[in-house]
């Protein structure tokens, strides 16, 4: 049985031993009796395939997963960093950790040393849909369109200027309308107070868009439209092209090219274990077909359909695991250990902004750290990834 538990505040977990790695086994795979996994809110995918997976461990291995369901970035990533948690279900928030920009860019956080476990890639993709009644052929239509934006939520507005940016908009360009929820910038689609909202093509808010009076459709981001995606991932570094297959108005008969990035991304602290690790990325591995139908995109986990080369690094452990499975290469470790020297860079930048009597003001404090987060990186010829 998989215990799901409610978000627990860290003085609530801290009586909980969770991470201990001394039991239960089977072949070179070592897990404990009990272990946490954070995830997004309950219901949610995230939450449902960390529970398909947490099954599986329970059945194959004798292990207990708790999955501990959190509304927001910081507060899925807290009980890692606590050592409360031996992995969390991410999604952009990953690289916005990892770069320690927006909410991790306050002096409680900084840049976080996160790297990958497993991630998911299945045949849906994340872009804004627009109400078919618009008038909207392509992204670049959208210039004086109403475009929904969400308080409060960095990584999910950062998607929406970046799919603009293919189209060379910015946001000066739309009638930016912002709304409390996601739920509510959908809603406000159907209803009429706006005409695109970002999210994932399997969304249930964007079938219903599909299904109401005023439509949804997809604005296409064509692989071949090479100066779009430059400036797109100038904006959103994380996404990659994809030709989307399932979602509202999608099959694999009417497939749309549009973007995406690995979501759920299971991923760990840098200080973790490599053994630890490992065990935890060959039980998702040798257990895949055990899981890989338990909720929407769990299939996408499978280690042939990783994502190669991406904007954060592959944990060693899950490395080891991967080049066991035959699902790595040369060309991969390269840019691993790039990925890995970029985080050097950026603890060694954070460690000398908050040395140099940074601004108290919480704000003065994110934008002194961002350009000398920049400034690092264009020292060290890396891209800055939020031009």
């Amino acid at each position: 049985m998989i215990h799901r538990m409610m978000a627990l505040a860290p003085a609530a977990l801290a009586g909980i031993s969770l991470v201990t790695f001394s039991a239960a086994h089977a072949d070179d795979v070592k897990l404990p009796p009990t272990m946490a996994m954070t995830a997004y809110d309950t219901g949610t995918a995230g939450f449902n395939i960390t529970v398909g997976v947490g099954k599986m461990m329970k059945d194959k291995y004798g292990s207990d997963v708790r999955v501990l369901p959190a509304g927001n970035d910081v507060a899925r990533l807290a009980p890692l960093r606590a050592k409360r948690a031996v992995a969390s279900a991410m999604g952009s928030g990953t690289y916005f950790a990892q770069e320690g920009a927006f909410e991790f860019g306050a002096k409680e956080w900084g840049p976080q040393p996160v790297q990958l476990i497993l991630s998911s890639v299945d045949c849906n993709c994340g872009s804004l849909g627009v109400a078919a009644d618009a008038g909207v052929k392509e992204v670049k239509d959208l210039k004086g369109k109403r475009v929904g934006f969400v308080v409060g939520s960095p990584a999910l507005n950062q998607n929406s200027l970046a799919v603009l940016a293919f189209g060379d908009l910015t946001k000066n360009d739309v009638k930016a309308v912002e709304f409390a929820s996601y739920g509510a910038m959908w809603k406000g689609l159907v209803n009429n107070d706006v005409d695109a909202a970002f999210g994932t093509t399997i969304t249930g808010p964007a079938k219903e868009a599909e299904t109401s009076p005023r439509g949804l459709m997809w604005p296409p981001l064509p692989k071949s439209d090479t100066a779009g995606w430059e400036r797109m991932k100038k904006v959103g570094s994380f996404f990659f092209p994809q030709v989307a297959t399932c979602g509202a108005g999608i099959s694999p008969q009417k497939p749309i090219e549009l973007g995406n990035y690995p979501y759920p991304i299971f991923v760990a602290y840098a200080s973790q274990p490599a053994d630890q690790v490992y065990s935890i990325t060959k039980a998702m591995i040798d257990g895949y077909d055990a899981y890989k139908d338990s909720a929407p995109g769990a299939g996408g986990l499978g280690a042939a359909r990783q994502t190669k080369n991406w904007v954060v690094p592959v944990h060693p452990g899950a490395v080891k695991a991967l080049k066991e499975a035959g699902h790595w290469s040369d060309e991969q470790e390269v840019h691993n250990n790039a990925l890995y020297k970029r985080q050097e860079v950026l603890a060694a930048a954070w460690a000398a902004y908050t040395k140099a009597n940074p601004p108290s003001d919480d704000a003065a404090f994110l934008d002194g750290w961002m350009k000398s987060r920049g400034d690092a990186l264009a020292k060290a010829k890396m891209p800055n990834g939020f031009e």
